[in-house]
């Protein structure tokens, strides 16, 4: 079983990076399971001084369901031009962990004007040492569509899209897992 983590770098309330994510939990594959973290708008502000020995609980919980997962999916809108600060602050946390480096990513994009917040995404993901799967990366535009998980998941071209990717990840992911002991986890 391939587990998976969604992030959503929207805390609004019926995001179109949210419902996409939810979309693609609907659509996974036999084999694989993805699960949502919800908790970003909760996570305190990041302060190196909060992550000695005892961090936030917010955050253990968090680097806990990154660790535990073999891969994650982010969806992330772009405000002012650059990632939403309470998403950063998300990957700020995620930085000095040991759960994060080497983590498998697949970026989907829910508008292709959201071009400047991915290629800042990319970068702070890279600079984190995750391994962003290209293949399983898609751009959809959703901007404005107003529709539910069950409506892009139901709707053909958006369910062929996330339906690939899905399947490009897992492949990447396993072929991940047979080069390092251990395998998936």
């Amino acid at each position: 079983m391939i587990t998976l983590l969604a992030l959503s770098g929207s805390l609004r309330l019926g995001s179109s990076n949210t419902v996409l994510l939810e979309a693609a939990a609907l659509l996974a594959p036999a084999g694989m399971r993805i699960a949502a973290y919800d908790g970003i708008g909760s996570l305190p502000h990041f302060n190196p001084d909060l992550d000695g020995d005892n961090p936030p609980r917010s955050v253990m919980a968090l680097r806990h369901l990154v660790g535990a997962a073999d891969g994650l999916i982010i969806s992330c809108p772009e405000y002012a031009r650059g990632i939403p600060g309470s998403f950063k602050n998300a990957l700020d946390w995620l930085v000095g962990s040991s759960e994060f480096p080497g983590k498998p990513v697949a970026l989907f994009n829910a508008s292709p004007r959201a071009s400047d917040a991915q290629a800042a995404l990319r970068l702070v993901l890279t600079t984190m040492s995750a391994r962003i799967v290209e293949e399983a990366s898609i751009t959809l535009p959703l901007l404005a569509t107003r529709m539910d998980a069950a409506g892009m998941a139901g709707n053909v071209e958006i369910a062929a899209s996330v339906t690939a990717a899905l399947a490009a990840f897992a492949r990447a992911i396993e072929t991940f897992a047979q080069a390092e002991p251990g395998g998936l986890g």
